[in-house]
């Protein structure tokens, strides 16, 4: 109990004079009530940063990995489901891209794994790329983007959503290239997309941009699968209410 109270009185800033006096002087009772109090704080501090990492991560909804069905999932050679779940692309700064028609699970995926690394005190920025153009268009007309980017710079994961439901402008290409391009080596991306690397050209105005922006994503990525079922309509009150009618 004494090296964890030192140990947790440093934590709180206590000089090593002050926790040596009251290890000699206080009773055995008092140091296990402090110890205990000391304890308690620290988890409740703990639990306070998470749930404000959770927050500032902007999930637009609470996922769990728990409820995700994983039988359409199709894995990389150079990546094992246990790999993505227990968040080692993370520590190695490598990108995930989950590639899969609507409704296959791309989004929920990447939420699920997002809030499981704030609660492994992660830094987690959750955003869908017309979000995060327009966010950085912004910022450069307020003569924020410096702060904008480094923002994003400070994440240990970032997650793109619905990568190739708009286009970008110029401007808005260059800008998202740049936050692409400061992720590479520094922190993880996770993209969720339906389109092939062959069509990222029709979402970015400058072609020679796209390929930059596939070079940095490729060379530490890993190319996920989420399938051909469409969970959404397979599992909607409607589509079973049709396809009772057909039947009937």
């Amino acid at each position: 109990m004494e090296a964890r109270l030192r140990e947790n009185m440093r934590k709180f800033f206590f000089s090593n004079a002050a926790i040596d006096r009251l290890i000699a002087e206080a009773s055995t009772s008092t140091l296990k009530d402090f110890d205990e109090f000391l304890c308690w704080e620290l988890e409740n501090r703990e639990d306070s940063r998470k749930a404000r990492y959770v927050k500032n991560a902007s999930f637009p909804t609470m996922k769990n990995l728990c409820d995700f069905r994983f039988d359409e999932l199709r894995m990389p050679e150079s990546m094992t489901k246990e790999d993505m779940t227990d968040l080692k692309f993370i520590a190695e700064k490598h990108t995930l891209v989950f590639y899969g028609i609507c409704g296959s699970g791309k989004t929920m995926l990447s939420i699920a794994l997002g809030i499981k690394a704030c609660m492994q005190g992660y830094k987690v920025k959750f955003i869908t790329l017309s979000q995060l153009a327009t966010r950085l268009l912004e910022a450069k007309e307020t003569g924020r983007i410096e702060k904008a980017l480094g923002d994003f710079r400070a994440l240990d994961l970032l997650i793109i959503d619905e990568w190739g439901y708009c286009q970008l402008d110029k401007m808005s290409s260059e800008l998202v290239f740049q936050v692409i391009a400061d992720s590479y080596e520094h922190k993880s991306l996770i993209l969720t997309t339906n389109l092939p690397f062959s069509e990222w050209g029709k979402i970015v105005a400058d072609e020679q941009l796209a390929a930059a922006m596939i070079d940095r994503i490729v060379h530490f990525g890993h190319l996920i699968d989420t399938g051909k079922v469409d969970w959404r309509l397979r599992l909607s009150p409607m589509n079973h209410q049709m396809v009772e009618k057909k039947v009937n």
